[in-house]
């Protein structure tokens, strides 16, 4: 009897897997196919720009800059982030009796099935499309887009595979941390650069691009532009190179999961140390109101220090939430509102507040019995998060006005910051009853399968809703602003702002006690998945 070959039984699975992921509700089909659209009409406005682009003086260096980007994303997003392909983890398969050989090219094909490749397919197409000059670059652009597609994908399985353990321990989540704020960094320098770009064209991208044209996957882009030129050398040894980095990815991606398979997992043996010391909390446990309330709340403020998840997430969003308006301010180009992104930061971490607690949400589901229960629950893990964004939130508003030089403003941006996280904290606590769902313990994905559309559409949802609720003032700030006679009283908004997101918190934390005492079993049903 002939064995099957491997690489059509995992493609098969995948697309299964898919599939299957889509029948367990009509929430979360809604969600996966609305995230899909969305990425495709990303994806097709992109090609349309670089079309549009074609014939623009250097406009190869923009293609070279984005395609090295475009790698990176995929280097970085699989470990940190939600990603469309969590349904190959390789530790799920270290117990089948698959050579590593084989279960490489089973995996690299089957890793092309996905919104994720088809979308970086759309971006490498209109890449080539504008930079194309003849039947030259035609051909080299018929080989560079697979090419550079493939290096792509293997990139992202092999730095995912060689870390997944490392994730997977306590030590590394912790490392995370650090990873999100240089992932922090790193995209505020992308916005920063396309801003000079857009003031300054696209010459002052020629000596970046110079480099990253001989960097895989970007030299395969930059061969076709040279391929164009009438160099084809320079193009074909840019191709060549793009096809070494791919069989060099291939090798370490087949070491990485020899070393998988073979090697015994040591995170789960006991440890000679010592029990980890914590930071004591005592002080601040007396300083929190008596009753559950106050318990939450400690708990909450234990699992953003111990939880390596949690601490990462937290961490990344403090760093975002000073870069974004501090470095705007420092380039001359911000404003005192954009203090405001650091309350807004900081506020979507209230958004599935049960599924940093996984299976352990049925500890908390046995002492809820009722509406109470439930308000006081969501009342301390809010109060959790306003202990911490408050003091932040007023500290980035000041800073960014003493860069800028603006104290006239503080009142209103710390009103506008105030009230946002209201609404950010009402809805937040809707969507953290209506849309919870589960964040892995084990593994590096911050999602569980099946569920990341729904996770980037509550999320999102909950955020537009909250901006809608700050229309009443955003309306009277800008109104105060326009009108001469409203300048004046522009400070009233720092009250006004403070008395109205406190109350948006305290009616959508009654909103969404009843939902949360009423949804208990779908709500640990969720956060346990796997």
């Amino acid at each position: 009897m002939s064995t099957p070959a491997l690489t059509p039984v995992l493609v098969r699975l995948k697309l299964s897997l898919l599939r299957n992921g889509l029948r367990g509700s009509g929430g979360r089909r809604a969600a996966y196919l609305a995230s899909a659209v969305f990425a495709l009409l990303f994806a097709a406005l992109q090609v349309a720009g670089l079309v549009a682009l074609r014939g623009v003086g250097h406009v190869e260096s923009l293609v070279v800059l984005l395609v090295a980007v475009l790698a990176l994303g995929w280097a970085v997003m699989p470990l940190f982030f939600p990603s469309g392909d969590e349904t190959l983890d390789p530790t799920r398969l270290v117990m089948l009796p698959l050579r590593p050989r084989p279960l490489v090219r089973g995996l690299l094909v089957a890793s092309l099935v996905g919104i994720g490749p088809l979308f970086t397919l759309c971006l490498l197409m209109g890449s080539v499309i504008a930079v194309a000059d003849g039947a030259a670059a035609v051909a080299a652009g018929a080989v560079a887009v697979p090419l550079a597609l493939l290096v792509c994908v293997a990139l992202a399985r092999a730095v995912a595979a060689a870390n997944v353990r490392l994730l997977s321990s306590r030590r590394g989540r912790d490392l995370a941390v650090l990873s999100g704020l240089l992932i922090a960094v790193g995209a505020q320098v992308v916005n920063f650069g396309a801003q000079r770009i857009g003031s300054s064209g696209l010459e002052q991208l020629a000596p970046v691009a110079d480099v990253l044209a001989w960097v895989p996957p970007a030299s395969a882009l930059a061969a076709v532009h040279a391929a164009g030129e009438g160099a084809h050398a320079v193009a074909a040894a840019r191709l060549a190179l793009c096809a070494g980095a791919l069989a060099v990815l291939l090798a370490l991606w087949t070491r990485s999961l020899t070393r998988l398979m073979t090697a015994p997992d040591g995170s789960t043996l006991p440890s000679s140390r010592a029990a980890v010391r914590t930071r004591p909390s005592g002080a601040l446990a007396r300083l929190l109101p008596a009753g559950r309330t106050g318990t939450v709340a400690d708990r909450s403020l234990r699992y953003v220090w111990r939880d390596p998840k949690t601490k990462a997430a937290w961490v990344t969003s403090l760093a975002i939430g000073l870069i974004v308006p501090v470095l705007n301010a420092w380039q001359g180009t911000g404003s005192v509102y954009f203090a405001c992104f650091a309350a807004g930061m900081l506020g979507i971490m209230m958004y599935n507040q049960f599924g940093q607690d996984t299976s352990a949400f049925w500890i908390v589901a046995t002492t809820v019995s009722s509406a109470r229960d439930a308000h006081a629950e969501l009342r301390g893990r809010a109060l959790a998060l306003v202990l911490i964004t408050l003091p932040y939130a007023t500290f980035v508003t000041v800073l960014t006005a003493a860069v800028l030089g603006d104290w006239r403003r503080v009142p209103e941006a710390l009103g506008l910051s105030f009230a946002l996280l209201g609404a950010m904290l009402a809805t937040g606590a809707w969507t953290s009853a209506r849309f919870p769902y589960s964040i892995p313990q084990e593994g590096y994905k911050n999602v569980a399968p099946g569920q990341t559309g729904l996770a980037w559409i509550s999320v999102f949802g909950g955020m537009v809703a909250a901006a809608l609720l700050c229309a009443p003032i955003i309306t009277a700030a800008i109104w105060l602003n326009v009108s001469a006679d409203g300048r004046p009283w522009t400070w009233l908004l720092l009250p006004v702002g403070t008395l109205y997101g406190a109350a948006l918190t305290v009616a959508g934390l009654r909103l969404a006690a009843p939902r949360m005492a009423a949804r208990l079993p779908e709500i640990l049903a969720a956060v346990s998945r796997a």
